[in-house]
């Protein structure tokens, strides 16, 4: 989940016990022959390193091949193209003729963009984590030639880059045996984390009311209260964790719950990682205030906020958290729209080949744009020093227009209407700025995450151009991305569906799909989500733990397939696909679904407990199962109706079923009375008394 701060050579004598070799500064590549293979990658990421002297290769049998024959060790480089160090090193290193002569005379090297190929990444982050205890990109591993790792390291300056190749190189050869130990060890470590999870397996469900406030009393032990989040020096969104308090005050009634999250809320909303000019948020901040963003901005966050800001917004009904969710929406429309119906993935940090250029303002730009009232510059924290670097500011807030005019004694009507015209002419000013660019692959899970995004805006708004927006992405992915059987592809670019899908593809497929159908009742998209579950299950489940496998095949042969259970930048793909299970359970009213989905709470129950901070998509599912939860069917022909007036409420324990009559659900057919539209509040299949009115059901609810 954290960035791994940047370092120079590591001391590779605790590894390796050899010394430092002289750099050869400055060699030709006169005469080096290298191909550009990756002119032909399905990647963004990729294709921008085609025109590097390095002789790369995509991950495949080619590459392995030849490292087997030359008996090379083999460099993998992985990274995305939103990566801001990513792009240094490239232009530093990679660019460098004479660094890529070592690169090619030394090593097979392949490139491999993490959001591609995540199943990759995950053995060398692994591997960096157990080196140094953290991880990061660009991530940078060396592995013998059938691709177990021995070492990993993230950003090297161009002379660190250049000694730790011919040390590695040197280690290679002249200490085999010690390499070949490290690389073993290794492998064992990777292993050992997923017997973990084997050993708690099967254990059996028990009831997780007294565990679900275990879990919050210690995420809240780990929780910022000052500036929200998770502490620690650098702030990432983690969506879930104010998810997690929104839940709990709803299940709890417990103030410090809900004061948490809107704590957390506002702060991230009027920090630097929200773009105060246009809505959208970046992928973190480099401190503890929310001030100061790595720009870059992800599809997986801003749909994950979509969802957060939706659900703030329906327990609140707070202004303010729905103008933050319309300004998420409208940032992911201006930018990163397809044709079709889907979303790209990312957008850059950069343009003009340096980090943060689009959205940053030296005092006199402001000024010039904005006008000369101090209150503005103040408001905006906008300084001649400047915030960021040297007389370069971030716009961050620390409070809302009318909160900031009412403490300085100004009409806070008139200031909130000076904020936004400022705030028009500075985005119009922007706007002609070279552009960051964007990724235009289109990532399933992400697109997932979006679709159940703009049906959460619906519910909490009542906006149809939301609802719209979902099904356009649920049509595209049942186009382009979905097998009749039930599989689906990992990305979609240049009019093809290339990789195979991963877990997190199916489980958060099928977990919009679900919510898709809970907000419009369309049937079609609950008998897919209910395929593509069963496909996931068939081909990634793993009998032994009782929980799924990343991947349907192995990435590397000697790793096992790994299980996920941990949240990373996304929540815990198992996570999200238990819950999907225990939804389809109660829809489909099929015990077997349920079974399977609390026997995974089971094998994971250990290891959320004892660090629920890490696990906070489960947390939140054991807060489905702690006894308060109800399953809400509404049947008759104003059932649309009355769920649109049920939703706009925050209920985030009930799953929703219904029709107006025509091919229902086979839950559903005995809940039909002539000339009446009825909502069931059940529990466990047992229902209460029906209700015709809203208000009456809420009640029964609450």
């Amino acid at each position: 989940m954290h960035e791994r701060k940047l370092h120079e050579t590591p001391d590779l004598f605790r590894y390796f016990g050899i010394a430092l070799l002289i750099l050869f500064a400055g060699c030709s590549q006169q005469g080096q022959k290298y191909q550009k293979r990756l002119l032909n990658a399905s990647s963004p990421y990729l294709k921008a390193h085609a025109d590097n002297p390095v002789d790369w290769f995509e991950w495949g049998a080619e590459a392995f091949d030849k490292a087997k024959r030359e008996n090379k060790p083999i460099l993998i480089s992985i990274g995305f193209s939103s990566c801001h160090w990513c792009h240094v090193m490239e232009n530093e290193s990679f660019m460098d003729t004479a660094v890529a002569r070592i690169m090619n005379e030394n090593f097979i090297c392949i490139n491999v963009d993490r959001e591609e190929r995540p199943d990759i990444d995950n053995i060398y982050s692994n591997t960096l984590q157990l080196l140094t205890g953290s991880s990061g990109w660009p991530l940078n591993a060396f592995a013998l030639p059938d691709g177990r790792p021995f070492f990993a390291g993230t950003y090297y300056s161009k002379t660190s880059w250049s000694n730790l190749l011919l040390e590695i190189a040197n280690a290679y050869r002249e200490k085999h045996d010690l390499v070949l130990k490290q690389a073993d060890a290794i492998g064992e470590g990777i292993a050992r984390q997923d017997f973990i999870i084997q050993d708690s397996a099967n254990t059996g469900f028990k009831n997780t009311a007294p565990l679900y406030q275990v879990l919050f009393d210690s995420i809240y032990r780990h929780a910022d209260l000052i500036n929200g989040g998770l502490r620690g020096k650098m702030k990432f969104p983690t969506p879930a964790f104010a998810e997690f308090m929104l839940q709990h005050y709803y299940t709890t009634g417990d103030a410090r719950a809900l004061n948490e999250a809107t704590v957390t809320l506002n702060k991230m909303a009027l920090g630097g990682i929200n773009d105060q000019l246009e809505g959208g948020f970046a992928r973190y901040t480099t401190d503890s205030l929310w001030h100061v963003p790595h720009f870059e901005k992800m599809l997986y966050d801003n749909g994950q906020m979509l969802s957060l800001y939706s659900h703030a917004y329906q327990l609140t009904k707070n202004e303010f958290y729905k103008s933050v969710l319309t300004g998420t929406a409208t940032f992911i429309e201006n930018n990163l729209a397809a044709p079709g119906g889907a979303y790209y993935s990312s957008m850059n940090a950069d343009s003009d080949s340096a980090e943060g250029k689009y959205y940053t303002w030296s005092e006199k730009d402001f000024l010039n744009v904005a006008g000369a009232d101090e209150m503005l510059s103040q408001y905006f924290h906008v300084s001649f020093p400047g915030n960021w670097t040297t007389e370069n500011n971030v716009l961050y807030a620390g409070e809302t227009p009318a909160a900031f005019a009412a403490r300085k004694k100004l009409d806070p009507a008139a200031f909130t209407a000076a904020i936004d015209a400022a705030k028009r002419s500075l985005l119009k000013e922007r706007r002609k700025r070279t552009r960051p660019t964007v990724d235009s692959k289109i990532i399933t899970a992400w697109n997932s995450i979006l679709l159940k995004g703009y049906a959460d805006a619906y519910a909490a708004t009542g906006n149809e151009a939301y609802l719209q927006k979902a099904r356009a992405i649920a049509d595209f992915i049942e186009k382009n991305l979905l097998t009749k059987d039930g599989g689906l592809s990992r990305n979609f670019i240049n009019g093809r569906a290339v990789i195979p899908a991963f877990l997190d593809d199916y489980a958060w497929t099928a977990a919009a799909f679900i919510r898709l159908y809970e907000v419009g009742f369309d049937k079609h998209w609950m008998i897919l989500a209910r395929q593509v579950t069963d496909y996931a299950a068939a081909n990634f489940f793993d009998g032994r733990s009782g929980l799924f496998y990343y991947s349907q095949n192995q990435a590397l042969a000697g790793f096992a397939r790994k299980i996920e259970i941990a949240d990373d930048y996304i929540p815990s793909s198992n996570a999200v696909m238990a819950k999907v299970l225990y939804t389809l359970g109660v829809i489909f009213d099929d015990t077997s679904y349920k079974k399977r989905s609390l026997n995974m709470y089971a094998a994971v129950e250990t290891s959320v407990s004892k660090m629920p901070s890490y696990h906070i998509q489960w947390s939140l599912f054991a807060g489905l199962l702690s006894g308060r939860s109800y399953e809400i069917m509404i049947a008759g022909k104003d059932a649309l109706l009355k769920n649109k007036a049920l939703q706009q409420y925050y209920l985030p324990t009930c799953i929703f079923s219904g029709d107006t009559g025509a091919g229902s659900l086979p839950v559903l057919k005995e809940k039909f009375v002539e000339n009446k539209t009825l909502i069931y509040v059940c529990t466990n299949s047992i229902c209460k008394k029906p209700e015709e009115e809203v208000v009456k059901a809420l009640d029964q609810v609450r």
